[in-house]
């Protein structure tokens, strides 16, 4: 299924090409119209053409027997009752776009009719039989199934609705609209394209799941591992006897597996994103039908797959810009913490340095004062124990804690009194 780059994918984007044309006339066809003439009030079958007998088996191919005999699944449908009332009152009777059940059991199957029923008269005008004529319509009732679901998934996906649900419910669509059961599964390639991972398969059993969950892509690799290795199509009829399946074929057989067939699932630039399988309870060849029905939803799933993939590569973009935002903001914080810290240091210096020069003018009446020279506007009680001169010449006397406090700060100041062992011995006290 083709989309347009750059924008969301819409039901418009369901508009068939040339390829996805010819598969809608394989699953499709054409619908056909059914003829049959009945006789008498228990409606003997007269004659019929080859399209009825084609709709109710081949196996009940047969005339001169009442209708309610060749298929007794119509009595409990209400349609023998129906032809009773066309034949008692002479009224014809039209049904449009009818559900009736085909066959009994296992064998039986859903089909749907526009059909008429029409009285046929004798010479007299009596109500001699009844003329059945019908249009199959189960084809296009399918269509019309098909191309709902179809739209809904490209909905799902055009919304962005997680690739899981959207695998899910393609996997269930797909098994309705099969004419016999089937059970689908897709699996998804990791980004090496060497491992296949569980994506969604409704209808099989959670342990045959978890069993093929990361099995590798290769030659002999079960269908579906052959599938993705070879990058096209892998038919196989009958597990049993596959020798693809040798590794698998117990698993299969718990899972009461017959046939798979499987299909690689691809993007548009070649790369293996997945695979599509269409298992079988017993040994089955696929039909043109089923081979129509596989690509179709093969590619519905490389849209789906490929958007993922598109919303994953932004996730993690737009993760990577916010983590980058974050760190800017951090670097941004610490600078600004840096400088205001050196404008504090700054102004602190500038200060002490002021406070060195108003000491060394007063050493000029007394060279050793008895309280510390560096406390600053309050002041400083504590004793002048330590001479600090700077590279200008101007000296101080303070205490250990204001000394220790301008030597951090200001880088041009030193212990000058070589009497108390200099600096040297002020950091070895």
């Amino acid at each position: 299924m083709t989309t347009v780059e750059g924008r969301q994918p819409t039901a418009a984007d369901a508009v068939v090409d040339g390829r996805d044309v010819e598969d809608m006339r394989s699953l499709f066809g054409q619908s056909t119209a059914v003829f049959a003439a009945l006789a008498g009030p228990s409606h003997i079958v007269e004659s019929a053409n080859q399209a009825f007998f084609a709709a109710v088996g081949e196996d009940r191919a047969r005339t001169g027997v009442p209708l309610a005999e060749l298929m007794p699944e119509l009595a409990d449908q209400g349609f023998i009752a129906l032809l009773d009332q066309v034949h008692r009152t002479g009224e014809p009777y039209t049904g449009r776009d009818v559900r009736v059940m085909l066959g009994i059991g296992t064998h039986a199957r859903e089909a749907f009719f526009d059909f008429t029923y029409e009285p046929r008269r004798d010479a007299a005008g009596e109500v001699v039989g009844i003329r059945v004529i019908g249009l199959e319509t189960t084809q296009v009732k399918h269509a019309q199934r098909l191309m709902a679901e179809h739209r809904a998934l490209l909905e799902q996906i055009a919304r962005q609705a997680p690739l899981a649900e959207v695998l899910d419910g393609m996997a269930r669509c797909i098994e309705q609209l099969a004419p016999e059961e089937v059970l689908v599964s897709v699996l998804l390639a990791d980004p090496d394209g060497r491992h296949l991972r569980h994506g969604a398969a409704p209808s099989l059993p959670d342990f045959y799941n978890q069993a093929i969950d990361g099995i590798a892509t290769g030659e002999g690799v079960g269908s579906c591992g052959t599938a993705a290795h070879r990058r096209e199509p892998v038919v196989v009829t009958d597990i049993a006897t596959d020798p693809f399946w040798a590794d698998f074929r117990d698993l299969a057989g718990r899972a009461g597996l017959g046939a798979c067939w499987s299909t690689p699932i691809l993007g548009r630039d070649g790369v293996l994103l997945g695979t599509f399988a269409m298992y079988h309870r017993s040994p089955r060849a696929p039909q043109e039908t089923d081979v129509a029905l596989a690509r179709i939803f093969t590619d519905t799933a490389a849209l789906a797959i490929e958007r993922h993939h598109v919303e994953l590569a932004k996730a993690a973009v737009d993760t990577e810009v916010r983590a980058a935002r974050d760190e800017l903001a951090k670097v941004v914080r610490a600078e600004r913490e840096l400088r205001a810290e050196a404008e504090q240091r700054a102004a602190t210096a500038a200060e002490i340095t002021a406070r060195v020069r108003a000491a060394a003018a007063a050493q000029a009446t007394r060279p050793r004062p008895e309280r510390c020279q560096l406390g600053g506007a309050d002041g400083c009680e504590a004793a002048a124990e330590i001479k600090l001169a700077d590279s200008w010449g101007d000296s101080a006397w303070g205490c250990p804690l204001h000394v220790e406090e301008a030597i951090i700060n200001v880088r041009s100041v030193f212990i000058a009194n070589e009497e108390l062992g200099g600096l040297a011995a002020y950091l070895n006290r």
